[in-house]
């Protein structure tokens, strides 16, 4: 017999960023006693804060500053997973800014797919919390990843990310992986069935669900204009 679960929304809450409904198959990943399915890739605050979402991963273009990840900290008041880079930022670098996200109380961090495996292993003899290394390839060595220090595999493969999930699940059945999983329900249950614990999603920015709520409202005046 399944279990009625009730629901309680408030007014100024109901209009938020829903997550699409196939998130909820998946077996989620258990961190610190929290299990989490679903995960927006955001920085912006008034997304992050109204969104439904069990965590957030905070992976920017620039090069990461601990004022970005202490304003997204402070605004979330779900787990936050922040990038430190790893790309063109010095190694010395990266691990300081992962030890900072630490102390300032993120859950774990992301690095950049082309973090060497001598960085990620720094990172693991200084922090205790997950690191999460993104896989963009089939063509790379998750192995070596894994013996490096990487906790949790964050598939982003673009049109082949079920078949990067695939791949690892050949040799790693039990490894947590977290995968974009695209925006309608269909592939995202794809991605689940390939093998993913966890799904990012990318929501809409604040600009295109303002334009749509602006594009609302023009129609209200205009069929109000005709019923004058």
């Amino acid at each position: 017999m399944s279990k009625y679960m009730p629901e309680i929304k408030g007014i100024l809450k109901r209009h938020s960023i829903q997550l699409p409904e196939a998130i909820r198959e998946a077996s989620g990943i258990r961190i610190f006693g929290k299990r989490l399915k679903s995960f927006v890739f955001s920085t912006d605050v008034a997304v992050i804060k109204n969104t439904n979402a069990d965590a957030v991963i905070a992976v920017y273009p620039f090069t990461p500053q601990p004022l970005i990840t202490h304003a997204i900290v402070l605004a979330a008041d779900i787990p936050v997973f922040c990038g430190v880079g790893g790309g063109f930022a010095p190694g010395r670098r990266v691990v300081n800014l992962a030890l900072d996200a630490e102390f300032k109380g993120v859950m774990g961090v992301v690095v950049n797919s082309n973090t060497s495996n001598g960085v990620i292993k720094e990172i693991r003899d200084t922090i205790d919390i997950p690191i999460i290394v993104t896989i963009i390839s089939e063509y790379e060595n998750v192995k070596e990843r894994i013996e490096a220090g990487a906790t949790i595999i964050n598939v982003s493969g673009a049109e082949n990310t079920n078949k990067i999930i695939q791949n690892i699940r050949n040799d790693y059945p039990d490894f947590p992986i977290i995968a974009t999983g695209g925006f309608s329900n269909d592939s995202i249950s794809k991605t689940i069935k390939a093998g993913a614990n966890a799904i990012t999603f990318t929501p809409p920015t604040a600009s295109e669900i303002l334009s749509t709520i602006m594009s609302q409202y023009r129609d209200k005046y205009e069929k109000e204009r005709f019923k004058g």
